[in-house]
């Protein structure tokens, strides 16, 4: 294992400073933030991975994230999500090394109405997702398994650290508490909170799984997030209660409260059967994590 190097595209952003500050297999990984390598430039990215070789792995985590954004900037988003990792999948094809392109519940059109989670197959070859940014995605998983046929690609939900002063929902919700009495928060939207150190973790084991077991996940879609499942008005009052305020004055709305220029899906829990069955370790219930997170 500690012959191979393990590259982290993104390495600037939430997921990517997480995986930065792991090792995988006893070395640490080399990181590439956006300063450093444009995943939009397939020349700038062949010549910063010209180094690759056979067992080495590139993880993805690069992304084009303003949702909203998109809606009015397409030829942006789908030049970092689309467009970047087909680059990065050529380079990985070409050198006979691995890419994780890390992926989103966006590339689902979540309805109300359903209560099942999603699995990896659940997604038609026909899927439309209803925003630019689930679009671009869809497009940058197509990209990464049609460039290379052993890459994997995990798709994740509702990323948070939780510190006070990060931009994620939970540093949000924390900031709020502190500011405001009440605050209201839309309660008609379901997902799976993720804590970004469980993902990052799932993420090393997932990297050395494929040092062992090549084939295991090789060309496989995949799906980890925390378990169980919630609104946002559930998160926030999970922050509320784990700050020690009182959970009630986060008050429950619709999501027609909150018009937005890109629609979000109204249920987006994606299951982690495919996880567990490749030999992964599913990541833990998110109300835990987001208690370890508000602790740390």
């Amino acid at each position: 294992m500690g012959d191979h190097a393990v590259y982290v595209v993104g390495a600037g952003g939430q997921l990517g400073r997480a995986l930065m500050a792991r090792t995988f297999g006893g070395g640490a990984p080399i990181g590439f933030g956006s300063a450093e390598l444009d995943v939009t430039d397939a020349a700038a990215v062949a010549s910063a991975l010209a180094g690759l070789g056979p067992g080495d792995v590139v993880i993805n985590a690069a992304a084009y994230t303003d949702v909203d954004g998109a809606e009015t900037d397409r030829a942006a988003a789908y030049a970092v999500n689309a467009a970047g990792p087909a680059h990065l999948a050529e380079v990985t094809a070409a050198a006979g090394a691995r890419l994780i392109h890390v992926s989103t519940d966006y590339v689902f059109t979540g309805e109300a109405a359903r209560t099942v989670p999603f699995e990896p197959a659940d997604l038609d070859p026909e899927a439309a997702p209803t925003t630019v940014y689930g679009a671009s995605k869809l497009a940058g998983e197509w990209a990464a398994l049609r460039g290379d046929p052993t890459a994997t690609v995990v798709r994740t939900s509702w990323v948070f650290t939780g510190g006070p002063d990060s931009n994620d929902f939970v540093g949000t919700m924390r900031r709020l508490e502190a500011a405001r009495p009440e605050i209201s928060v839309v309660d008609d939207q379901r997902g799976s909170p993720t804590y970004v150190d469980d993902l990052a973790d799932g993420l090393v084991e997932l990297v050395e799984q494929t040092w062992v077991v090549p084939a295991a996940t090789a060309g496989k879609v995949m799906h980890a997030t925390g378990a169980g499942d919630g609104t946002w008005c559930d998160l926030a009052r999970a922050v509320f209660a784990g700050v020690g305020a009182d959970p009630q004055r986060v008050h429950p709305c619709t999501t027609a409260d909150f018009p937005r220029p890109a629609p979000r899906p109204a249920f987006s829990v994606l299951s982690n059967d495919s996880w567990r069955a490749a030999g992964l370790t599913p990541l833990r219930d998110w109300r835990a994590a987001l208690t370890a997170s508000l602790d740390r």
